[in-house]
């Protein structure tokens, strides 16, 4: 059966979703933010704009569903099988949940299928399994006490996800939240607002009590700082670029004290040495840089390459970048992704642009694509160096440059960014060489010989630098979502 479908027939859950229901926007609305779609510019609904009263609102409703169903006190495997259930449902919902989320985003409804919403699923099931696994800890004390250090869930957490991975982003936040026994305030992101809110009834649907996932529509200045400003929220959880993610620790502190988890931007080198598989780190680069058309925190958008092999390695990049045919997101056989929009796709080319200067060279692309939509070229520009915006400034597009080294040295210069420290990729063939530098690199993760998560989600998320503070995913994005008590008993 095929996934493709008209985006002019879509129905479309418009409003906020708070408790059970669901407030339409005409209700709700504080004037609409207009949407366009990103694979063919027109625009499809307006985005309702959460007042602060209705995140009050929210939030009350999270507050007196947690204590009515107890749900950080009730035995943890039963949380466990309520998110076990919701995970089912995502699966059973795939399709639905898919061309929602394709009609207004980037992501190609063929890939979200078995991509996005399966690894939402896996998310969700991944951190139920810690709610009866993860506890305190006796603490070693002398013979005349007894000590312990207990954990607890906050209470209401706050979370706000980015556009470029609507489903799985709102997984990274829920999956940990619920499992720890907490209730959710979640605003996702203004531009792909709606299958959020399907996620959260599927939530209900599945046992999940009322009023635990409350989502609240709207853009940052409004609705994201009542939610970051808001007293009864005690932690807050942010994706998202390092100007905002500093805008919401900014706000939290004219606010208050209160814990925040915040992944933000980057600016990832890929490291590739003489004696790397050319072949397998051309693939693995270009797909860092063409995988949603570069629009992911962790695109390996800085290649540094060893003088010896540079041009063979450009030639094979080149090839994979020339090859990229574009496509409506709801066409099932699209692989190659639209911008987010037209001032997000002006943006990038300003980027471009400012940076052919002296002896810089583009390569391949340089421009928006010809037709419908905010598609953008797949990019290539030589010759740059570290003062260069390419090379400086996230630019969350399609555009990869290109610097050379003679040693380890030289690399590991060019691999530290002044400000970013997200991800890193290394190609060699040398395990000395791979642990060592590895332990160099200023970076949250590194890969080496492959570039980008798996579907491995033990493996934590997060930032060096203005990358951000603390982890997604992981046994530390559970605990982050619990808070800890020291006790000591006189026996």
């Amino acid at each position: 059966m095929s996934l493709s479908f008209d985006p002019d027939r879509l129905p479309l859950p418009i409003g906020h979703f708070i408790g059970d229901r669901l407030i339409p926007a005409a209700i709700a609305m504080e004037g609409g933010l207009p949407m366009h779609r990103p694979s063919d510019g027109r625009a499809y609904a307006d985005c309702p704009v959460a007042s602060s009263d209705l995140v009050d609102e929210a939030v009350a409703t999270a507050q007196a569903a947690l204590k009515s169903s107890n749900w950080g006190g009730v035995r943890p495997r039963e949380r466990t099988a309520v998110l076990q259930r919701w995970a089912a449902l995502i699966e059973e919902e795939a399709e639905t949940l898919a061309k929602v989320e394709a009609l207004s985003s980037t992501r190609p409804v063929g890939q979200l299928v078995t991509g996005d919403v399966a690894v939402t699923a896996e998310q969700i099931r991944f951190f139920a399994e810690f709610a009866d696994k993860e506890g305190g800890d006796l603490a070693p004390t002398d013979h005349g006490s007894f000590g312990m250090v207990m954990t607890e869930p906050y209470g209401v957490v706050g979370a706000i996800t980015p556009w470029n991975f609507p489903l799985s982003m709102a997984g990274w936040k829920l999956g940990p939240a619920l499992a720890a026994g907490n209730a959710v305030v979640l605003k996702p992101s203004e531009m792909t607002p709606f299958s959020t809110v399907l996620l959260a009834q599927l939530a209900v649907k599945a046992g999940v009590p009322a009023g635990l996932i409350n989502i609240v529509q709207g853009d940052g200045p409004t609705t994201g700082a009542a939610i970051t400003r808001h007293p009864g929220i005690a932690k807050v959880s942010f994706t998202g670029s390092t100007a905002a993610g500093s805008a919401i620790m900014a706000d939290i502190a004219r606010s208050g004290v209160k814990p925040m988890t915040l992944e933000l931007g980057g600016k990832s080198p890929q490291i590739v040495f003489a004696d790397a598989d050319l072949e397998k780190a051309a693939a693995s680069i270009a797909t860092s840089v063409l995988s949603n058309a570069g629009q992911a925190c962790v695109a390996g958008s800085r290649l540094l390459v060893e003088k010896s092999v540079a041009e063979p390695l450009i030639e094979r990049i080149l090839g994979h970048m020339r090859a990229v045919r574009p496509g409506p997101t709801w066409d099932e056989k699209t692989r190659y992704s639209p911008i987010i929009s037209e001032r997000q796709r002006a943006r990038i080319h300003s980027i471009v642009t400012a940076s052919l200067t002296g002896s810089v060279e583009c390569l391949t692309g340089g421009g928006p694509m010809d037709g419908d939509g905010y598609f953008y070229a797949p990019t290539l520009l030589a010759g740059v160096d570290q003062t260069s915006p390419a090379v400086m400034e996230e630019i969350f597009g399609p555009v990869l440059t290109v610097q050379s080294f003679d040693s380890e040295e030289e690399a590991m210069a060019l691999a530290d960014h002044p400000t970013y420290g997200l991800a890193a990729g290394l190609y060699t063939r040398d395990l000395s060489r791979a642990i060592r530098l590895t332990r160099r690199l200023q970076a949250g993760t590194v890969w080496v010989n492959r570039y980008g998560r798996s579907r491995d989600h033990i493996l934590p998320t997060g930032g060096y630098k203005r990358s951000g503070i603390g982890k997604d995913l992981g046994r530390e994005a559970y605990l982050a979502n619990r808070r800890s008590k020291s006790v000591l008993i006189g026996l």
